[in-house]
């Protein structure tokens, strides 16, 4: 049965039914820990390998975000959607010098959470669902160690605000997830403070139920959450939203 919702009210994650790719790991595996938590109904793991999980209520699927056919493929196994998370991402060391990182970045950043969202936005527009897209901190400004990832989040970042926009009209909530450093195998090699992932998740939930926009999920970007949201930045965001064709804005 599919979950009806009104746009203007808040997503509660107890009885949906999730997808989240990148799932056997780091944000992506404490995320469907805390969706079953919270009393999700099923959970659609995404992996681009093998995995399993003890829980009943969690269905692996084989998913690699740059492989159309594995997307397709995985749209069939899916009957109702309410809530899609791209979490599935890369990040590597790089100085600009090698386009193909570039290339590889953008691959799995940015097409690969675009075609993704293609493939099961009209089962979200049947739920009124919500799309949860992981960026970083380094889509509002590159970190010069992985410009390639920076590059890509950012791009994500217009991405996300440009389907805010065009799905407002139709029921379909869009959040950007601006995470700070979190303890992943990432960022394991580098020594800064970090949030734990299990963290991480407790606050991506507790956005979407709040119907946060941008979700500031750890200390680090909490600290540039009130300046993000009140700054020129979001103004302008807010401002060019209006300019959505009026036949998209009411599109069943």
């Amino acid at each position: 049965m599919i979950k009806l919702r009104h746009p203007e009210d808040n997503m509660n994650i107890e009885n949906t039914t999730i997808l989240i790719t990148g799932a056997n790991r780091g944000i992506g595996r404490a995320l469907v820990e805390e969706a079953l938590r919270r009393g999700a109904q099923k959970v659609y793991a995404g992996t681009r390998g093998p995995w399993q999980h003890s829980d009943k209520r969690v269905t692996p699927l084989t998913l690699d975000v740059t492989n159309a056919a594995q997307i397709q493929r995985a749209v069939g196994y899916v009957d109702s959607l309410d809530v899609l998370i791209n979490n599935a991402g890369i990040a590597m060391y790089d100085d600009l010098s090698k386009p193909e990182v570039i290339e590889q970045h953008l691959a799995v950043n940015l097409f690969g959470a675009l075609n993704v969202t293609r493939a099961f936005l009209p089962l979200l527009k049947r739920s009124k669902g919500a799309i949860v897209n992981n960026l970083s901190t380094s889509a509002l400004a590159a970190l010069p160690i992985i410009p390639g990832y920076s590059i890509s989040k950012a791009a994500m970042l217009s991405m996300t605000q440009s389907l805010r926009a065009l799905l407002a009209g139709q029921g379909v909530t869009v959040h950007a997830i601006l995470t700070g450093p979190v303890d992943t195998d990432m960022t394991r090699s580098v020594d800064f403070p970090k949030a734990s992932p299990e963290s991480v998740a407790v606050a991506i939930f507790d956005g979407v139920e709040k119907g946060e926009e941008e979700i500031f999920p750890d200390s680090m970007s909490q600290s540039i959450a009130e300046g993000w949201r009140n700054g020129v930045t979001k103004a302008l965001e807010r401002q060019q939203a209006v300019f959505v064709p009026e036949n998209m804005t009411k599109a069943a």
